[in-house]
């Protein structure tokens, strides 16, 4: 599966990680506009507990929250650089196909999903569901594009293969590229790249205000003193795939931005992923493992993934400390991650 645009090596990728400070610089820099999509976030901050209630519910329900007011109008036409080397003019944001799950929820977001023509396999959010997908695997179909007429595409530098990419853009379909998104300022940067392209530029920054203003309140209930070890890890029990998070993970910027320190940042991995050693996990010793819905049930749950050699030798494992959340959210980087924040705030810090 790819983990918003990227797999990590040796799975069925590729990152770096800047600092939570620079993160909330970026996202609290954007102007003020449009609602909250997690629960309150005024002055005084809700707990943890009532935060993470609220935010449960809008991803069980996997639905947007798009901004208040009125979709935003494009004002075409503009010409943006694109993350390829090619400098791309889009001239008509009438039929957009986003190529990419988290691209998808910020245009969705932005309030052009009305524009929306068809989707990538990652693209799993209800919104979504009933478009037209063009990608077998996560191979982008050119004809499965063409035949849908897009006035734009929205891809990123793992979309592929090269050659569709190629055959859309000599059929005169202007394609932009952004790097893809593995820490939390990255969220902002994408968001602003993605509203300046489709011509919808002061709906990014209401966007990336309501994103800053739910981070900072989630931020705010994590408990002081608080500090639990998190160990991500990304497992595919049918393949053989187990692999230990490390800088660059994408993970690693949640831990951090929910008040927890990684694992295996801290146990000196500095690639995002490695093959996962017994050895290595009783050194880390996490305090809690944090993991995806289908890597959990692919080992067979708690249950089968204690048993897997190290595990229950960690504190995680002997606490049966184990949180997941859905493939598709956690390391989505958009719209829906102050949810994540959320939700990782209140589970990280209860034991």
């Amino acid at each position: 599966m790819r983990m918003s645009g990227r797999r990590p090596a040796g799975a069925p990728g590729r990152r770096v990680l800047a600092p939570l400070a620079l993160a909330l610089a970026l996202l609290t820099g954007a102007c003020a506009g449009g609602g909250t999509g997690t629960a309150s976030s005024g002055t005084t901050p809700a707990s943890a507990g009532a935060r993470a209630v609220a935010a449960e519910k809008q991803l069980t329900k996997n639905t947007l929250v798009p901004l208040e007011g009125d979709a935003p109008t494009p004002k075409l036409p503009v010409t943006v650089d694109s993350s390829d080397g090619r400098t791309v003019r889009v001239r008509d944001a009438s039929r957009i196909l986003p190529l990419n799950g988290g691209i998808a929820e910020i245009v969705f977001t932005l309030g052009l999903g009305d524009r929306v023509v068809g989707r990538d396999i990652t693209a799993t959010f209800a919104e979504a569901e009933k478009l037209p997908q063009v990608t077998k695997a996560h191979d982008v179909s050119a004809e499965g594009v063409l035949s849908l007429r897009p006035t734009v595409v929205l891809a990123d530098t793992d979309t592929g293969p090269s050659e569709a990419l190629d055959q859309i853009r000599d059929a005169g379909v202007p394609v932009v590229v952004l790097d893809p998104a593995t820490e939390l300022s990255d969220v902002s940067t994408r968001t602003t790249r993605i509203a300046g392209a489709l011509g919808v530029p002061e709906a990014g920054k209401a966007l990336n205000s309501r994103m800053a203003k739910d981070l900072a309140a989630a931020r705010a209930a994590v408990p002081e003193g608080s500090e639990p070890k998190v160990a991500f890890l990304y497992m595919r029990g049918s393949a053989a795939v187990y692999l230990m998070g490390g800088r660059g993970s994408g993970a690693d910027s949640l831990i951090e931005a929910a008040g927890g320190v990684d694992a295996g940042v801290e146990g000196g991995l500095d690639r995002p992923f490695t093959p996962l050693t017994s050895e290595a996990l009783v050194a880390a010793a996490p305090d809690v493992i944090l993991m995806m819905d289908k890597g959990l049930e692919s080992v067979g749950g708690v249950d089968g993934l204690v048993d897997i050699p190290g595990i229950r030798e960690t504190p995680a494992g002997a606490n049966r400390r184990i949180v997941s959340l859905e493939d598709g959210v956690l390391l989505s980087f958009g719209p829906r991650t102050p949810l994540v924040i959320d939700i990782l705030v209140d589970r990280l810090h209860t034991e």
